[in-house]
């Protein structure tokens, strides 16, 4: 039976790639000379190291736009709150996005389910197989999911005829 899974995964080495060139032009830009201003990357968090709020914002600001270059979608982000630490010292930590969360998922259960295609949804871990009899009922489905699942950056894998 055609299927395929609806997963929410981001390319891990381009993040890297991203946070390591944004580490670069921290490095090299005059307005950041003799900062504390700083980015690392462990597992699947960004953390984010300034001076003020300001400096963090603009550190943000040159992450994304290196994500940008190198297709990332931004949206496989989620920035958590500023944090003081000792002095005058400031650090964001910013979660990268991997799986579909269960609200989300049964959201997109209900999508298809409420459509009346001809095509079922099953929720496995942190991705979303759908079934159907057709490959076209699978395409349908794939350009439902993609005109109605905004929140985060889904994308379809393990497409089986």
């Amino acid at each position: 039976m055609p299927s395929f899974d609806t997963v929410c995964e981001a390319d891990l080495p381009e993040v890297r790639n991203a946070v390591d060139n944004t580490t670069k032009e921290i490095v090299t830009r005059f307005d950041f000379k003799g900062t504390s201003a700083a980015i690392e990357l462990k597992d699947k968090e960004i953390t984010m190291f300034g001076d003020a709020e300001f400096q963090l914002t603009q550190v943000e600001d040159i992450l994304r736009n290196k994500l940008t270059k190198r297709n990332v979608d931004v949206r496989f982000l989620d920035i958590g709150k500023v944090e003081k630490i000792g002095g005058d010292k400031v650090k964001q930590v910013i979660k990268v996005r991997n799986g579909i969360e269960a609200e989300l998922a049964k959201k997109i259960q209900r999508t298809i389910k409420d459509s009346k295609m001809k095509v079922q949804a099953a929720i496995q871990g942190d991705a979303v197989r759908v079934t159907g009899a057709k490959r076209d009922d699978l395409q349908a489905a794939m350009a439902l999911l993609k005109k109605d699942v905004v929140d985060i950056p889904i994308s379809f894998n393990n497409f089986r005829d």
